[in-house]
């Protein structure tokens, strides 16, 4: 999920961390030696560019690519030779990113656009055309979370979480699959481990999320006579400035963070005991959405460290 579209929890926010994560935060945060030692132990997996070209020549779109997993997979889009155009609502991170892909050496416009607007997906597709002529994988990323018990939410609430995370994508993919439909091209969809197996609080997240499934699956059928693939990719916790202010933790300091933030995946998330990065994410995103896998598409790909293979 990007972190370009804000989220926002309500009144009631439900915190991510347990009192126990937020104990080690606090010892970490009270000593030196302790937070060093603590900031150490938290670090994440360094997810490299894998120096392939498989997207040269390509045009790729994606939506909420101005942060979070959707940065991370407009860099690794570029750095792989792929004309990206991506969208967000914030200028000025989007104007960031896409600075940074081109004094990389890559090829990046960034088009403002909210996906709960049908005029300005419209309006992203076809500057996407007229920019760079043609269109062959898009990356259907953006989305928010507000999380509250079902009968807490207004009739507005509810609605603003599935008209981002779920009719944001039917949008998007009604104007990109006309400019695919001659010679095919590769749709990946953000879903979530929350379409699997979810908690409380969660019932809009959860109902878009499970909803995008079914909608990946019936237009791969519609769209496979037509050499488009279709697939949703199922990531699990990851580490972006999402999931940092769904936890009502924005202003903590980055080590106390990171900190937290592995305390509480050693208890909720069996199998690898630690979240995501958003390169994570991304790279296996980059790979799907490349011709190395042809015969892909209907299909749920799950990369969530074992989360939910301990679910049911």
């Amino acid at each position: 999920m990007s972190e370009d579209t804000i989220a926002r929890s309500g009144v009631k926010r439900r915190h991510l961390m347990g009192g126990a994560a937020l104990g080690v935060v606090v010892g970490a945060v009270g000593g030196l030696a302790g937070g060093v030692a603590l900031g150490q132990e938290a670090a994440l997996p360094q997810q490299k560019p894998s120096g392939k070209r498989r997207f040269e020549n390509k045009v790729v779109l994606v939506t909420g690519g101005t942060s979070g997993i959707g940065r991370a997979a407009a860099l690794m889009f570029a750095a792989e030779g792929g004309q990206v155009a991506f969208c967000g609502r914030n200028v000025e991170r989007g104007k960031q990113v896409e600075d940074q892909i081109k004094e990389s050496g890559g090829d990046a416009t960034f088009i403002r656009a909210d996906v709960r607007n049908e005029i300005e997906v419209k309006a992203l597709v076809d500057r996407t055309m007229e920019s760079y002529g043609h269109l062959d994988v898009a990356f259907n990323n953006a989305g928010i979370s507000i999380e509250k018990p079902l009968h807490e939410y207004s009739a507005a609430e509810f609605d603003d979480v599935i008209n981002t995370d779920l009719r944001g994508v039917f949008l998007s993919m009604k104007y990109e699959i006309p400019h695919m439909l001659e010679k095919g091209g590769s749709i990946l969809v953000t879903s979530s481990s929350n379409a699997i197996a979810t908690t409380e609080k969660r019932s809009a997240y959860s109902a878009a999320k499970r909803g995008l499934v079914g909608l990946v699956q019936a237009a791969a059928l519609d769209y496979a006579p037509h050499g488009i693939r279709v697939n949703a990719l199922i990531p699990g916790t990851t580490d972006t400035p999402f999931i940092r202010r769904l936890s009502g933790m924005a202003d903590l300091p980055d080590a106390a963070w990171h900190v937290a933030l592995t305390q509480w995946a050693k208890v909720h998330v069996p199998g690898l005991q630690r979240v995501a990065t958003p390169e994570e994410i991304a790279a296996f995103a980059v790979t799907l959405a490349s011709d190395d896998h042809p015969y892909t598409t209907g299909g749920q790909f799950v990369i969530d460290g074992g989360k939910t293979a301990h679910a049911g």
